[in-house]
């Protein structure tokens, strides 16, 4: 008796033995050796070979001088480096190839000797590779790509700017020995941590907005940090800040706080932002004399007397935001009014100028 199969798609019974042909029909199957490629639209395998590229039908840099140190291509649809024939410019020392739809990062090593900036921002990278002759950059912008790893860049040891937003960086990692950074932004990301910067001794800026991080932790070698942004992430509380003794400008707007803490050593502060949170006490805030703009809109502030108690002898404070809170909801007639007794220095209260303040002057009349 032959094996029992499937009807065949003619609708002949194989089993009938009057029709069975004497075939073995068996199911077929592929087998993906990366399966995940399936179900992870983002997926990208570093190990593949190289895409196959069309070579461009014009020259984008016919017009440029072949001794030019600036190179501007945005918006020019150009997918593939190598076609641009870079190895004619030795002397470029800023380019910029920002909203295009390079997928792969390949520089000829001629422009190690010259290139400071690099912009890569908007197109359509998923790897950090292709970098390793250009050892003089000092500004890179790889924002708004498809980068999941910070890899392949500690080499770059003039690099004082680095721009990664808009990825989908998961840790932050790669950075050692890049000890002349001072700006690094990883803002719209998924990270959860805040980790590896030990080295970044020399960082002034520090902008980590929009991931979820739910502590503020392994910031104590930042002594020279001046901006840190922290908003829309996962904050419950205010801590781990005591050695930033230089912090200027503190961003922890649309976060989970209940209360202003843990800015004790934080006495050089400018610019603090706390909008959006679940506060209802202002505390905590005498001793910052610098204060010059308090953001705390949003809130569940409820007591002029604690504004005037904390700020009032703020003589460098110019602006406030209180709206949003219990204290301008209930009286919003009079809210204004109640500040300005409050804190006669300012000069503007929310969006609106103070009346307190000096004109502005409209130069259309000039």
């Amino acid at each position: 008796m032959p094996p029992t199969i499937d009807a065949s798609p003619s609708g002949i019974d194989p089993q009938h033995r009057s029709h069975w042909d004497g075939k073995l029909r068996v199911e077929k199957k592929a087998v993906l050796s990366n399966p995940e490629a399936l179900s992870d639209p983002d997926y990208s395998d570093e190990d593949a070979p190289p895409v196959d590229r069309i070579q461009a039908d014009e020259d984008l840099l016919e017009d440029y001088d072949l001794d030019t140190e600036d190179i501007d291509l945005v918006h020019c649809r150009i997918s593939s480096i190598q076609a641009l024939d870079l190895q004619r410019f030795a002397r470029v020392k800023r380019l910029c190839l920002r909203q295009n739809e390079i997928s792969h990062i390949d520089f000829p090593d001629i422009l190690g000797t010259s290139l400071r900036e690099l912009d890569l921002y908007d197109n359509l990278i998923s790897h950090i590779n292709g970098l390793d002759a250009l050892i003089l950059i000092e500004n890179l912008d790889l924002s708004f790509n498809k980068i999941k790893h910070i890899r392949n860049i500690s080499h770059l040891k003039e690099l004082r700017h680095l721009f990664l937003i808009q990825n989908r960086i998961q840790k932050i990692e790669g950075l050692e020995g890049l000890s002349k950074i001072r700006n690094l932004e990883l803002a719209a990301n998924r990270i959860r941590e805040i980790e590896n910067l030990d080295t970044l001794t020399g960082l002034e800026e520090l902008w980590l907005g929009k991931n979820k991080i739910t502590e503020l932790k392994n910031l104590t070698l930042m002594t020279n940090l001046k901006i840190l942004s922290i908003q829309s992430n996962r904050l419950t509380k205010l801590s781990g800040l005591s050695s930033l003794a230089s912090l200027e400008e503190l961003y922890v707007s649309h976060n989970a706080l209940t209360a202003i803490t843990g800015l004790e050593h934080n006495s050089s502060l400018r610019v603090f932002d706390v909008s959006n949170n679940h506060i209802t006490k202002l505390a905590s805030l005498k001793h910052l004399n610098k204060l010059e703009e308090l953001w705390a809109s949003y809130n569940q502030l409820s007591s002029f007397e604690e504004v005037e108690v904390e700020l009032a002898d703020k003589m460098e404070l110019n602006t406030v935001y209180f709206e949003g809170n219990p204290l301008q909801l209930k009286s919003p007639v009079l809210y204004r009014n109640k500040v300005r007794l409050a804190l006669p220095q300012v000069k503007q209260i929310d969006a609106s100028k103070s009346a307190q303040g000096p004109p502005e002057h409209d130069f259309s009349k000039d």
